[in-house]
């Protein structure tokens, strides 16, 4: 007849080889980060909320944004196609922060008082 001694093991017994595999996974997630530089996404503001367009002042240094679908409103109008600013300084955000349209259309530069 056997009898329990009273000893109990634990359901998960620890095991180095576990450890290993996990020091393994950690070292080659530091050399990653390492070889990269540490290098995140970078964040670009987007000069509108989604659903939304950029719109330009007419004969003035200012901007806004309009809901998809809708018309500019009066004294605004849009970007010319291909030159539409997408992120806050951008390629188009920065050549559109020294000029502008006139009532005609044509792109005119802005003077230095703004």
């Amino acid at each position: 007849m056997s009898t329990s001694r009273g000893i109990s093991r634990p359901t998960t017994a620890f095991r180095p080889g576990r450890f290993q595999a996990v020091g393994g996974a950690l070292a080659g997630t530091a050399a990653v980060v390492a070889l990269t530089g540490c290098a995140a996404p970078k964040y670009q503001e987007h000069v509108c909320s989604r659903g939304e367009y950029p719109v330009l002042q007419v004969n003035g240094p200012g901007g806004d944004c309009v809901a998809n679908g809708g018309e500019p409103p009066a004294g605004y109008t849009r970007y010319p196609e291909g030159e539409v600013p997408q992120q806050v300084n951008g390629k188009w955000d920065v050549y559109w922060s020294t000029r502008t349209l006139d009532e005609d259309g044509n792109v005119i530069d802005l003077p230095d008082v703004y």
